[in-house]
């Protein structure tokens, strides 16, 4: 089965940490970088990505750094996946996005694999497309045993 890569596991990272910081304003990058053990260059080049296709904004200066574009409740996990790795799909014949027929498969839509696939597909998209950031903070907030920090409502956003 298809794993996402080191490079959208360490994107959703620094997404949940902007996400969690919202309010706050810019967040350096340095910063995130600490914070979740990220190498430093490989951010940068992740950061840069995410800001090209319109996740983020960025401000230079000394108190710059990177922000989401948009609240974390608007932003889909689905989405960025997607933005990072291409069609959810494990197959391409199962894909929604990138439909690509296998070359030796005669019988389309008979095809016992394709079948299960495009469920395995449907089920990943669904988790994924109802799961904002900011569902993805409470969740995580939710698990960790009682602490001091932000409420899980400054998320809904």
């Amino acid at each position: 089965m298809r794993t996402i890569s080191k490079r959208t596991q360490y994107g959703l990272k620094a997404m949940q940490v902007l996400a969690r910081r919202y309010r706050e304003g810019p967040v350096m990058i340095g910063s995130i970088a600490r914070e979740e053990s990220i190498p430093l260059k490989f951010l940068e080049a992740i950061l840069l990505d995410l800001k090209s296709h319109g996740l983020l904004e960025s401000k230079l200066g000394r108190k710059g750094g990177y922000r989401l574009s948009r609240p974390p409740s608007s932003m889909t996990l689905g989405s960025i996946i997607r933005m990072m790795e291409g069609p959810l799909a494990p197959i391409p014949c199962a894909s929604e996005t990138a439909y690509r027929p296998c070359e030796e498969c005669k019988d389309i839509e008979g095809c016992g694999t394709r079948i299960i696939m495009r469920e395995v597909r449907d089920a990943i998209s669904d988790v994924l497309d109802r799961t904002t950031l900011a569902d993805l903070l409470r969740k995580a907030d939710s698990n960790r045993p009682a602490r001091e920090g932000p409420e899980i409502a400054q998320y809904e956003i």
